[in-house]
């Protein structure tokens, strides 16, 4: 019989940790696997998009393992599966990675912050959610203490855990590295449990004056959120107005306050506030 040209993985030889009797340890097989999803993760967030050709010979397996680290990536926030491959660029579907995120109007975020931050009374109860935009706001916190925050941000909680007079509540649930945050029905629940004062959100789109978000699972925090607080605060740059969304979060007037800054037009301004949002407008320079 001839040889086999089978991937290693499949094979039995070769980067997938197995010996030459073709029966790698269990152990050395997830190793490698997790290794090898490491890197095809790292080389979609800086080139953009991997074909799965491409992987599938790099680290010679096949196709069908590509597949399935592609589905498993996919399915932790990593990138979106898209046709011959994956893309790690933002979309509708895809909120694009953490850091590509943080740096995006980066120093607008940080005077939206600044201004949300001056919503804050000491002593309140506040609920965070996982936006870069309000990861910003946790720098200014010191200076309305003593305060209580509550949220499933792991930047924001680091953020916070060792500033003067802030007692950090940290929300449960799964932990979607992707998001550097923890979602889903367990972190929902745990919602349940608590009632503040205020929350200071953000949102992937604002189309047609409804918020939008590319997960179910981020959806579900964020109104967890929302009916637990009494006073409800969206921070947002202007571009979220331009962007398109897939689920569904709350309409715009659910909102008591909107910080955006001077790039949203003066008739979208004038709306919103007809609508009984108030808005407080940041110069972007």
């Amino acid at each position: 019989m001839a040889p086999s040209s089978a991937p290693a993985e499949e094979a039995g030889s070769g980067t997938d940790g197995s010996g030459p009797d073709g029966a790698a340890p269990a152990q050395d097989r997830c190793e490698a696997r997790e290794e090898r999803r490491r890197l095809i993760r790292e080389e979609a967030l800086a080139r953009g998009f991997v074909r799965s050709a491409d992987l599938a010979a790099v680290h010679d397996v096949s196709l069908m393992t590509v597949h399935r680290d592609l589905d498993h990536l996919q399915a932790q926030g990593w990138l979106r599966k898209v046709r011959g491959g994956a893309t790690s660029e933002s979309s509708p579907r895809f909120h694009g990675s953490v850091t590509a995120r943080t740096e995006a109007m980066a120093s607008t975020k940080r005077r939206l912050a600044r201004a949300a931050a001056q919503l804050l009374t000491p002593g309140q109860t506040v609920m965070l959610d996982d936006s870069t935009t309000c990861a910003q706001m946790t720098r200014y916190f010191v200076e309305s203490a003593p305060l209580t925050v509550i949220t499933n941000s792991l930047p924001a909680m680091t953020g916070l855990a060792r500033q003067p007079g802030v007692q950090l509540i940290s929300l449960g649930g799964t932990y979607f590295p992707a998001y550097e945050a923890h979602m889903g029905p367990h972190t929902a629940d745990s919602i349940r449990e608590y009632s503040a004062g205020i929350v200071f959100m953000s949102a992937t789109a604002i189309t047609r004056g409804r918020l939008y978000n590319t997960s179910p699972e981020t959806v579900q925090v964020k109104r967890a959120m929302l009916r637990a607080a009494k006073c409800r605060v969206l921070v947002a740059d202007h571009t979220k107005f331009r962007q398109e969304g897939l689920y569904a979060l709350a309409p715009l007037t659910d909102f008591d306050f909107l910080v955006v800054d001077d790039g949203l037009g003066a008739r979208e301004i004038r709306a919103i506030r007809e609508r009984g949002t108030q808005v407080v407008v940041v110069a972007r320079s």
